[in-house]
């Protein structure tokens, strides 16, 4: 059985991972900073309260469940809806800290064991923002493109020692966050939340968001011997984005 750590597991693409991963048999650990998400959590999985920016609290976790097979580093945002000269630092720092130095501390305490025994996976949550660019959205696009350059560096340096390291980049994801976003973007825009959900539909191949669920068994498959060499890849799960929002 392998041993399975998702940042951000309790909700979102972070719990379908986690089901996803528990549903094939793993010993699954999640962190969020949710609490009441994580009294939801299946009795199989552990979960731990604890922001991914924490470095005390993440080394501690991260010590208690041990050596790991699998990290999914997941933890994000969705930072300001705005353009860059409306964006306020703090928001920036907020949105850029989330999801880029929580990935970085995941990494950094998962890697040394991993390396040690000579295996593990690690899979980024990136986006179609760190392909594309996203309008708007400078912070959260920055960030994931940043995880993209995080995650070839540690293919890079862990690959030699028997660890993988890849990135999903999920394109619109049904959910609370992004009906957020949609809202935000809506607003910003002066249009309706359903003129921007077709717009983002209609920049796909396939013209339709996807699902956790989606995002979940691509890393599964991430995690499996079946991709023992897929490593340093970005890995778009999105219907096949031509456009991040073909109306702008």
């Amino acid at each position: 059985m392998s041993r399975v750590f998702i940042t951000a597991g309790a909700s979102g693409i972070g719990l379908a991972m986690a089901q996803a991963f528990d549903a094939a048999g793993h010993d699954v650990w999640v962190t969020d900073v949710d609490p009441v998400a994580l009294k939801a959590l299946p009795g199989s999985v552990t979960g731990r309260h604890c922001d991914a920016t924490d470095a005390q609290r993440m080394a501690g976790v991260m010590a208690e469940a041990g050596t790991l097979d699998v990290l999914c580093a997941n933890a994000g945002i969705a930072g300001p809806t705005a353009r860059i000269e409306d964006v306020e630092l703090d928001d920036w720092r907020s949105c850029v800290s989330v999801n880029l130095e929580g990935a970085f501390l995941a990494t950094k305490y998962a890697i040394g064991p991993m390396k040690a025994a000579g295996r593990g996976a690690v899979i980024f949550t990136a986006s179609t923002a760190g392909i594309f660019g996203y309008p708007n959205r400078a912070p959260y696009a920055a960030a994931k493109w940043a995880i993209i350059g995080l995650m070839k560096t540690v293919a890079m340096e862990a690959g030699p020692f028997g660890v993988r390291a890849n990135a999903i980049c999920p394109g619109a994801v049904e959910g609370p966050r992004m009906e957020g976003v949609l809202e935000r973007e809506a607003a910003a825009k002066g249009m309706t939340r359903d003129q921007v959900y077709e717009g983002y539909a209609s920049g796909t191949s396939m013209r339709t968001f996807v699902e956790a669920r989606d995002i979940a068994d691509m890393a599964v498959f991430l995690a499996t011997g079946a991709a023992r060499r897929v490593s340093g890849q970005v890995i778009a799960v999105d219907g096949h984005t031509e456009n991040p929002d073909p109306r702008l």
